[in-house]
């Protein structure tokens, strides 16, 4: 077992650990937010045939070489062509035809003008138009969105509304995607109570289990409230055992630290599991324990709230997020000042809470008000997770620092 390891070092280990993911097909209503299990290339271009950008005229474009205000070129209507519509002629020289929005163009036309541009005989059997217009102009080609053949999508690809609709050009009604992992969340501790119970003297309630459930739906898994234990490890191991028979992986909070009351590595090791580390050099937050049973990890965190969050976002949210088959398994990083000076000495790697910012063209780092381990409210409007790393003295405003983007859908 390992004690006391980097970040890095501890988040390495779990991206290394194999995962086996699991596909399901779902039609394309609830594929939003899902993950792509599988490259998807166009079968057709998008637009799918030349159409005309507006309602007008499509013609030739050499038809119109001489035409002035002063002397008009005057073609001959063939037909009308509204959207949806086969073309039924060909456009000879002198000929046009009338087009609305998304039409197909004609054979042998080569351009479009819009109505307005142009004059229509009483009859409307003819259109008068008065300047030059070129061959090649005023056409969206097939193809000018999507080539056919041309990758839309990879697997591991975040389904979102404009893929989506990439997607739904192409006719595609039901989709792959990775099934999401199951993620039990178990709170250990003998003062907590469940949310909607009437609170104990000296107790609190269990807010861990919703707050970490929630950031894991944002991340593409499905949490499982695996309910509040009491600090004993027998009782802790036998949930556990029944955690991992049922779950893609187990979260605990509370108990991994080095209190008389921190029973996770034991707990852990009763449960079969095997201890991969203990405790990461990381503030706040580093009181972790990574073990794997049958291929699962669990993962004990602190109880303190905030930190159990910033435990599973810059140790384990890379491998969460592999595990529900996402190919951005990091978060974006970003290069920012801070906005006021840092008056700790950091002999951990240090996590702050923040925002971002920007004035003058420069970007901000704009720390919390609170930075505790159990402040909760210091995540609310939180973007940025700034980073200062280990063995640094305290720092003057204006210091550039690594911060991590969390503000995409929350993950």
């Amino acid at each position: 077992m390992l004690k006391n390891i980097s970040v890095d070092d501890a988040c390495e280990m779990l991206l290394e650990l194999p995962v086996a993911h699991k596909t399901e097909t779902v039609n394309l209503e609830n594929a939003r937010n899902r993950v792509m299990a599988k490259n998807l290339v166009a079968a057709m271009p998008i637009p799918p045939f030349d159409r005309s950008p507006y309602d007008g005229y499509a013609f030739r474009g050499d038809d119109t070489r001489a035409a002035s205000r002063d002397d008009p070129v005057t073609l001959k209507l063939t037909e009308e062509i509204p959207a949806g519509a086969q073309p039924r002629f060909d456009i000879e020289p002198g000929f046009a035809a009338k087009i609305l929005t998304g039409a197909p163009m004609p054979k042998g036309a080569d351009t479009t003008i819009k109505y307005e541009d142009t004059e229509c005989s009483g009859d409307c059997d003819e259109v008068r138009i008065f300047e030059p217009v070129k061959p090649g102009a005023n056409i969206v080609y097939a193809g000018s969105d999507v080539k056919q053949g041309c990758e839309i999508a990879q697997a591991g690809t975040i389904i979102t509304a404009p893929l989506i609709s990439s997607l739904a050009n192409q006719g595609i009604a039901n989709v792959e995607v990775y099934k999401k992992p199951l993620i039990t969340v178990i709170s250990t501790g003998t003062e907590l109570c469940e949310v909607g119970e009437a609170l104990r003297p000296a107790a609190i309630y269990n807010s861990n289990t919703h707050t970490l459930s929630a950031y894991l739906a944002d991340a593409g898994a499905t949490p499982v409230n695996g309910g509040v234990v009491p600090d004993e490890p027998e009782l802790i191991a036998a949930l556990l055992d029944r955690a991992f028979a049922d779950s893609d992986m187990v979260i605990t909070t509370g108990g991994a630290s080095v209190g008389d009351y921190d029973w996770a590595v034991k707990s852990a090791e009763l449960a079969g599991a095997e201890i991969l580390f203990w405790k990461v050099a990381l503030r706040p937050g580093g009181a972790i324990v990574a073990a794997v049973k049958g291929g699962k990890l669990l993962l004990s965190l602190s109880g303190n709230p905030a930190a159990a969050v910033l435990g599973l976002f810059r140790v384990a949210m890379p491998y969460i997020k592999k595990l529900c088959g996402r190919a951005d398994c990091y978060f974006p990083e970003i290069n920012v000042a801070l906005r006021a000076p840092l008056k700790k000495d950091s002999p951990k790697l240090r996590l702050l809470r923040g925002r971002l910012e920007v004035a003058d063209t420069v970007a901000y780092f704009t720390e919390a008000d609170s930075q505790g381990s159990e402040s909760m409210t210091s995540l609310s409007g939180c973007d940025l997770l700034g980073e200062i790393p280990m063995g640094s003295p305290p720092l003057p405003a204006g210091t550039v620092i690594k911060a991590y983007r969390i503000d995409v859908s929350g993950l």
